[in-house]
């Protein structure tokens, strides 16, 4: 009760009581929670009324952080190995990871021989092939219009039904008459699979892009690409058989079945199901997370720890790691946070003099995260879409307002580092190029006096509402001593905030940034659905 009474005291005593937290991250991220809870409740008052995963185009409580983030372990390890009392801990050598910088990088990387004629292939083997499709969608979006992702795979699947799989997940929270009442165009902002992670054998990409056209040619976003890198394959290939088990399979016939035992997602007890798919979810976490801690346990401190030497000798060639792959996984709807926990304690801990760059396509911070940005000591400068390149600009109907509703959220919050006399810690930046749109996510962290960054957050989640609250996401966090890959990683950055102009006073004075009086009424809102 005083924890929730002091949230809800007000923005600065919130702000001050993160301050004398440095070494409670688990409880720095409860009260980001607390806190992003009361914000929407004093809204509310204020208003009185891969073959593997393409994309979502075509539990138990959170574990407790248990040791500070800033503390050494006795082998030296990085300062972010906390992470690992969360999810499983993946151990790489740099070499195996690689930066995409543009959409024309991604479309070469993605681009290999027709699905279909690999197909062929397998059948016309002489020996049986172990070659599978999994393909997970949303429903909603999957299923959107007369031409759709359903309706180009069904060829793809009736041909080879053995080894094609296609889910398609539909959120528990669209049901009954809600889901009869709202549009077509409409229905995924109650909740959709958002994740975007593409796996092909041993390798993995993450991203926050599609596959539609535009980001294989002028839509910017980010792409890390993990080469063989087994156990991390592994464990995406698993995460996506999870949500496929408790998402809808589409059929030959362009019908959708439950996978048997398995609750029907909107037809079913919503709790029952929700449970469900905590668990089934959860159970690839937990022991993932269990087989590399007794990997890194038989590491550091077994009896038979073999050299480098020793390892060779016996045909393990693989390079020690400096660098370390954590998998966030974000599900709310299965009352999953865990990249929501360690989003939030990055924030809360991040020194004086550390400079965290973040940067969305969508400018919708939570409550929390909003919070925690101006409350804390870190130097921000965040990036975000101008209005003519966000995706919806010049869009029909309704959603062509949207880039405006953005604008709104944007001097919002840029009228309260202002008011609380920031502007110099916290920059916003606007994304600009001819002809592009912008749809980047993640942030890049640079400790207090280092000129690279050690850890970034690349994949799925907007750091908005629907990211943290309606949606299915995952990212990794990629932390890393290799001064090579960091030096990847700023450029990066780099060439994403160089495309970019300062946002000041005068930044909203331009006449693109005029926003129409009912677009200011509705925002407030809509906002918890864009």
């Amino acid at each position: 009760m005083a924890v929730a009474a002091a949230a809800a005291a007000g923005p600065v005593f919130w702000r001050r009581l993160l301050g004398l937290l440095p070494g409670r991250p688990g409880l720095a991220a409860l009260l980001g929670r607390l806190s992003d809870r009361l914000g929407r409740n004093r809204d509310r008052q204020r208003r009185r009324s891969p073959w593997l995963l393409l994309a979502p185009l075509l539990s138990p409580a959170v574990p407790q952080v248990t040791s500070p983030p800033c503390c050494l372990c006795p082998e030296g390890v990085h300062r972010f190995q906390w992470i690992r009392n969360l999810v499983p801990e993946f151990g790489v050598s740099s070499s195996h990871v690689r930066v995409l910088s543009s959409p024309a990088e991604f479309f070469e990387l993605m681009k290999v021989d027709c699905l279909e004629g690999t197909l062929e292939k397998s059948l016309q083997a002489k020996f049986p092939s172990n070659l599978k499709v999994s393909i997970l969608l949303d429903f909603t979006r999957g299923s959107r219009g007369r031409k759709n992702s359903r309706t180009m795979l069904l060829p793809l699947l009736q041909r080879f039904p053995e080894q094609v799989r296609v889910s398609l997940f539909h959120t528990p929270h669209l049901r009954g008459l809600l889901r009869l009442l709202i549009p077509e165009r409409f229905n995924e902002t109650i909740g959709l699979q958002h994740i975007k992670v593409y796996l092909f054998d041993n390798s993995v990409i993450l991203s926050g892009a599609n596959l539609s056209d535009s980001y294989f040619t002028n839509r910017q976003d980010r792409y890390v690409f993990l080469q063989d890198c087994v156990e991390i394959a592994d464990f995406f290939t698993e995460l996506v058989d999870a949500v496929g088990d408790v998402s809808l399979q589409l059929q030959g016939d362009d019908t959708v079945q439950v996978v048997d035992g398995m609750v029907h997602p909107y037809k079913g007890d919503r709790a029952e199901y929700c449970k469900a798919a905590n668990k089934r979810v959860m159970d690839v976490i937990n022991s993932a997370r269990t087989r590399q801690q007794m990997l890194h346990a038989q590491t550091f401190h077994g009896n038979s720890l073999l050299t480098q030497e020793d390892a060779a000798a016996a045909g393990d060639r693989r390079p020690a790691p400096d660098t370390w792959i954590y998998p966030l996984i974000q599900m709310k709807p299965f009352e999953i946070q865990i990249d929501e926990m360690v989003t939030e304690t990055l924030l809360t801990e991040a020194e004086r003099g550390a400079k965290i760059y973040l940067t969305t396509g969508y400018f919708n911070l939570t409550q929390a995260y909003m919070d925690l940005v101006l409350g804390t000591r870190a130097e921000y400068q965040i990036l975000l879409a101008s209005p003519e390149v966000n995706g919806f600009f010049g869009a029909k109907g309704v959603a062509g307002a949207i880039p405006a509703a953005y604008v709104h959220i944007e001097r919002q919050f840029y009228s309260e580092v202002c008011s609380l006399g920031q502007q110099e810690r916290v920059q916003l930046q606007e994304y600009w190029r001819r002809g592009w749109t912008f749809h980047a996510k993640g942030l890049w962290l640079y400790l207090a006096g280092s000129s690279l960054p050690c850890l970034t957050l690349i994949g799925s989640p907007n750091f908005g509402y629907r990211s943290v609250h309606r949606d299915l996401e995952a990212q990794i966090a990629i932390v890393t001593e290799n001064q090579a890959l960091q030096q990847q990683l700023h450029q990066e950055q780099e060439q994403l905030y160089l495309r970019s102009g300062v946002v000041s006073s005068a930044t909203f004075e331009q006449p693109s940034r005029q926003v129409k009086l009912w677009v200011k009424m509705v925002t407030p809102l809509i906002k918890n659905f864009f």
